[in-house]
């Protein structure tokens, strides 16, 4: 007996539309290999009418009260709650996610950071007005700068799209969003919920692949573009925006480091750093990957973290004593596979190592010592869920190899003293420094990076800003 495969289709102007051209993309589940779904594979004509949506929905949009959208906010918010069960089943056949897991530390998080952007949308700051030239009077307006062509990653689809639409739709743009080709269910499933809550045309969704993204940025209508997703593909983005000064805002690779010194409570340290590097398969650009352990504890360090992770569980998603599920897909599968197996002479694989399983992307919990500050494994980013181990002698050698690589995106110190954490979250070079933690992230903070990590803050006040634009206003007063 044959399943009948589920159809996606663009959000556009309103209403569900398969690609002008009919071609559509398979989709594949991630926990099984097999196909699921069929998206639409988008081309020009898709990309046309998307902008041409945004673009006529713009000015009423723009012009509505910061209250009419907060409220609007308000009730996609309160929709998503609604739908969760819905958004959790899309998100995880996306993703092969534990169903436990992703309706705990997703949905959650998702609904307050839209109910945060919702009422940031009522806080728009700005100079006050003033005499600062004698009989004229200066204001500041802030605007939204227009419609936004946005391109989200596969391996947080739903909350990556929040991180997108949210603060746009609050400052008053309208969007044009593009999930990835892996993972489009969820996003669809968000058109549907917000396309019942706002005008036609401010928020609108388009599938595709690489070719429909490079479409939707180099295309004259979108103010700014921002995207999530690897270092290439950002260098891609700014390099087309550039052709007509788009605005950019990317959010790209990270390779953080996780400074252990000897004063560290190594039990804790082991429990919270493992399960920071593994969660979501360790395919997050803030995971506790590269960890840097001082020499008088080092063996100690690395022989706990190996039983941590022999003890750590993949699975499929209604597995609840997972934590993490497959990689995304068998590319990925193929590139974190390609880090071990390339792994030099000196290096000791000390737990994993290997798939799971012949089922589906699953790789095993893995952990690597014996590396060098020049290693490849130390350089790139895997994105599996793969630790590094490495050794330091003191403090500036500790400094030397976190801030020696070409991503700055997140990092974290462990240690009792606060001195030297406060010395270290100052010189460390990297857009985030947790001390004796990794990870959580909330509404109110900024998330972003230096570097090859990108540019562009998402959440907090600083995330809204970069989709408002400033004017000056002066007047006579004579």
């Amino acid at each position: 007996m044959t399943t009948e495969l589920r159809r996606l289709r663009n959000y556009i102007n309103g209403e569900f539309r398969d690609a002008a051209d009919g071609r559509t993309i398979d989709v594949v589940n991630p926990a099984t290999g097999e196909v699921y779904a069929t998206s639409p594979l988008s081309g020009q004509a898709d990309v046309d009418a998307a902008m041409e949506a945004a673009a006529a929905a713009f000015p009423a949009w723009r012009d509505s009260t910061p209250s009419e959208r907060q409220k609007v906010l308000l009730k996609i918010a309160d929709a998503f709650e609604e739908r969760a069960e819905d958004l959790i089943a899309a998100e995880v056949q996306n993703t092969g996610k534990p169903v436990a897991l992703t309706a705990s530390e997703e949905i959650p998080p998702m609904v307050d950071q839209i109910r945060f952007f919702a009422g940031a949308a009522r806080l728009l700051e700005g100079r006050s007005a003033g005499e600062y030239m004698e009989g004229m009077t200066s204001i500041v307006r802030r605007e939204p700068v227009g419609v936004c062509a946005q391109v989200a990653p596969w391996n947080y689809p739903m909350m990556m799209a929040v991180w997108k639409f949210a603060p746009a739709l609050a400052a008053g743009n309208t969007v044009v969003l593009k999930p990835s080709d892996t993972t489009p269910a969820s996003t669809v499933l968000m058109a549907e919920i917000i396309g019942q809550i706002v005008p036609k045309g401010v928020f609108n969704v388009v599938c595709g692949d690489r070719e429909t993204g490079k479409a939707m940025v180099e295309h004259p209508t979108p103010a700014m573009a921002s995207i999530t997703g690897s270092v290439r593909a950002g260098m891609q983005v700014a390099e087309s925006a550039a052709k007509d000064v788009k605005r950019v805002h990317l959010e790209l690779g990270g390779k953080a480091p996780v400074v252990v010194f000897e004063d560290t409570d190594i039990e804790k340290a082991v429990g919270d750093i493992s399960v920071a590097g593994f969660f979501n398969a360790g395919q997050d650009c803030t995971a506790a990957t590269r960890v840097l352990v001082h020499e008088s504890i080092h063996d100690e360090f690395v022989s706990a973290l190996a039983k941590a992770a022999a003890a750590t569980k993949t699975g499929q998603p209604d597995d609840e004593d997972v934590l993490y599920g497959p990689l995304n897909n068998a590319n990925q599968l193929k590139q974190v596979t390609g880090f071990i197996d390339r792994l030099p002479a000196h290096a000791k694989v000390e737990a994993g190592g290997h798939r799971v399983g012949d089922k589906g992307y699953f790789y095993a919990p893995t952990v690597v010592s014996g590396l060098s500050q020049d290693d490849e494994i130390i350089q790139n980013e895997v994105f599996g869920p793969v630790i590094t181990v490495q050794s330091f002698t003191d403090e500036a050698q500790a400094l030397e190899y976190a801030n020696g690589v070409e991503y700055a995106l997140a990092s974290s110190v462990w240690t009792k003293d606060h001195a030297r954490a406060m010395r270290m979250s100052k010189s460390l070079d990297f857009g985030c420094v947790w001390i004796n933690t990794h990870i959580p992230l909330v509404a109110e903070m900024p998330h972003g990076g230096y570097k090859k990590s990108g540019y562009g803050k998402d959440l907090s006040a600083y995330g809204f800003e970069d989709y408002t634009r400033i004017k000056h206003v002066m007047t006579s007063l004579g």
